[in-house]
């Protein structure tokens, strides 16, 4: 968005509400995952990362690469030339302060969370913390943008490890930190890792403060995070999953409905009774949506799209009733026994990280 259509053209539009006709709340990243995701295309240093322009396509602009038969060029020039693109913490919160959006993310050092090199870990927590301090000086709009610190630290949740070192640095800065982000996760961690990182970051971050889980969005894991005590989520499985013709349902784990598969080619039904969204409430069944996706209709794709969003949307609203009836617990159990019926009934067990995950969330299974 920074380099197309540029965010002074947001800016000058009235901001990313006005733009898009979008009355609610809006979330933006600060273009740290891009370090991860685009890790061959970048440099990173104290200074910020610098990111190959993916919109440019003459190969003869880009670094280290010949021009004509002449010299190769160096970063500096690649940057200067446009083909490269430096983003700083300053750049970051320019370009999010630009966009309007009500939270914003601090340019934090993303490191793989399956990476083996203890060292970049390191590095890269304590420039978390001192990229942190340079996007609050450069916050232009404190009063309605609400500036989030992102907790890094890769896996280590040990006594005073990394994860630690990370949290205390947010408690010195605590003043000016609207609400906390977990992230670092859903990298291809095992699920063991990744749970016991979002239960040490819950315990020290405060009650008070909204707990934001990037990247996460599996129905089951969004249930037991929750249990754990995060507020708010991000991913982009849902919208992913329906491009593949996958549609999210209640039931039997993994939770999913495969509209290409032959099974649904004579399925009469809706993909969930009772959903209001515009596929069932619109009377497409699976069927129908079946023969769509296998001529690659594109209104297949769109009406998947719409129930799965409407399935987690519905999914939340359970989520946050229970939380006000003060029984979550409950709730939890019957979305992890309706998943998980046991192999004696023909199903699944449940596997051993949701046990523990609810355990240490007080939660029993029995």
């Amino acid at each position: 968005l920074a380099l197309q259509p540029g965010t002074e053209l947001i800016r000058d539009a009235g901001g990313l509400h006005n733009f898009m006709n979008w009355d609610r709340n809006i979330l933006t990243d600060s273009g740290g995952f891009q370090m991860v995701s685009l890790l061959k295309l970048a440099e990173i240093t104290e200074e910020g990362v610098t990111f190959e322009n993916p919109f440019l396509s003459d190969n003869n602009d880009k670094e280290g690469e010949t021009n004509s038969g002449n010299k190769k060029r160096t970063r500096q020039e690649a940057t200067e030339s446009g083909s490269m693109m430096l983003l700083r913490p300053e750049d970051s919160i320019y370009h999010q302060n630009n966009i309007g959006s009500d939270i914003i993310m601090a340019l934090d050092d993303v490191v793989s969370s399956v990476a083996d090199d203890k060292t970049r870990f390191q590095i890269a927590t304590y420039r978390t913390l001192r990229w942190l301090d340079r996007c609050f000086a450069a916050h232009r709009r404190p009063h309605d943008q609400n500036l989030f610190p992102i907790v890094q630290g890769g896996l280590d949740v040990s006594r005073g490890g990394l994860r630690d070192v990370c949290l205390a640095g947010f408690r010195e800065r605590d003043d000016k930190a609207p609400g906390y982000a977990i992230g670092g996760l859903a990298g291809g961690e095992s699920k063991d890792d990744f749970w016991k990182v979002v239960d040490h970051c819950c315990r020290a971050l405060p009650d008070t403060k909204p707990r934001y889980l990037m990247g996460v969005g599996y129905p089951l894991d969004l249930v037991v995070c929750t249990g754990l005590g995060v507020d708010m989520y991000d991913c982009v499985y849902p919208t992913r999953t329906a491009r593949f013709g996958v549609a999210l349902i209640d039931g039997e784990a993994p939770g999913t409905l495969r509209l290409k598969s032959h099974a649904c080619s004579e399925d009469y039904r809706v993909i969930m009774h009772g959903c209001k969204c515009m596929a069932c409430a619109g009377g497409y069944t699976r069927s129908r949506l079946h023969a769509m996706l296998k001529n690659d209709n594109p209104l297949a794709v769109s009406l998947v799209t719409h129930h799965n969003l409407a399935y987690m949307m519905a999914l939340n609203k359970r989520m946050r009733d229970a939380i006000k009836n003060d029984a979550y617990g409950d709730f939890a159990r019957s979305f992890v026994r309706d998943q998980y019926r046991g192999k004696d009934s023909g199903g699944q067990d449940v596997p051993k990280w949701v046990k523990d995950a609810l355990a240490a969330a007080e939660i029993s299974l029995d």
